[in-house]
C-alpha cells in the first residue's frame, strides 16, 4: 500500500525517515511531504499535500497517509471537499494530532521566538476557531497519542495525561476515533517501537478488511 508520510510543526522528512523503512520492511511504499512552517501560508501547505493525495488515489491502487503533529492536521484539512470520482485514504493515522486547539500553543502564540520559529500555521493552532471549521474525518482514523509527558502543579497540564506538548484530551478529533496511549514524548512519538507496530498493524488490518483480500 502506498503511505504518505507528512511531518509535524518544526520538523523535516527526515524525522520520519525511520517509521518509512519500518513501512517497506512491512510491504508499503512510503512517500513523504516537506514544508517549513516558519516562511509557507498554511494554505500552500495544505495544497501540497492535497496533491499528493490526489496523485495517490488517481493511481487505482488502495493508500493511506500517517500525519505526526500538524501533519495529521494538514491531510484531515487537505481532505476537505473531497471530489466523488477519487477514493478516498483507506485510513489516516494521526501521532500526537491535536484536534483541539492546544492549550501550549495558545499560551506562546504571543511570544515572539514562537512566532518566528512556528509561523501562520503555529498562530493557527491557538485558535480554536480554526479546528472548528476543520471537516470531520471522512475515512477509518486512528489517533496515537504519547503520555509520557510530565504532569503536576507547574505542568501546563496540570494532571492530565500528555506527551510534552498535546495533552491527551487534545488528540481525539470525535467519537468512535480509536485513541492509542502510548509511553512517548512528542517530538520522538514516531521513533517508538510501540509506535511503529501500531501503525504496521493498523495498516496491515486496513489491507487485511478491504472485500477483494478475503
Amino acid at each position: 500500500m502506498r503511505v504518505l508520510l507528512v511531518h509535524g510543526l518544526g520538523r523535516t522528512p527526515a524525522s520520519l525517515w525511520g517509521l518509512s523503512r519500518a513501512l517497506r520492511e512491512a510491504g508499503h511504499e512510503p512517500g513523504f511531504v516537506g514544508y517549513v512552517a516558519a516562511v509557507e501560508r498554511f494554505e500552500a501547505i495544505r495544497s501540497r499535500v492535497r496533491r499528493q493525495l490526489v496523485s495517490a488515489a488517481a493511481s487505482g491502487a488502495p493508500y493511506a497517509a500517517v500525519g505526526h503533529s500538524l501533519g495529521g492536521l494538514l491531510v484531515r484539512a487537505a481532505l476537505a471537499d473531497w471530489p466523488s470520482a477519487l477514493p478516498l485514504p483507506a485510513r489516516l493515522i494521526m501521532l500526537g494530532t491535536p484536534n483541539r486547539s492546544p492549550r501550549l500553543a495558545r499560551r506562546l502564540q504571543r511570544f515572539w521566538p514562537y512566532r518566528l520559529a512556528m509561523g501562520e500555521a503555529g498562530q493557527l493552532l491557538a485558535r480554536p476557531a480554526f479546528f472548528a471549521e476543520l471537516p470531520d474525518l471522512p475515512v477509518p482514523g486512528t489517533v496515537v497519542a504519547g503520555v509520557r509527558g510530565i504532569g503536576g502543579r507547574w505542568s501546563p497540564f496540570g494532571e492530565e495525561p500528555n506527551d510534552g506538548i498535546v495533552a491527551l484530551s487534545e488528540t481525539r478529533p470525535c467519537e468512535g476515533v480509536p485513541v492509542v496511549e502510548v509511553p512517548a514524548a512528542h517530538a520522538f512519538l514516531m521513533n517508538h517501537p510501540a509506535v511503529r507496530r501500531l501503525v504496521t498493524e493498523a495498516l496491515r488490518d486496513t489491507v487485511d478488511a478491504r472485500p477483494e483480500t478475503r
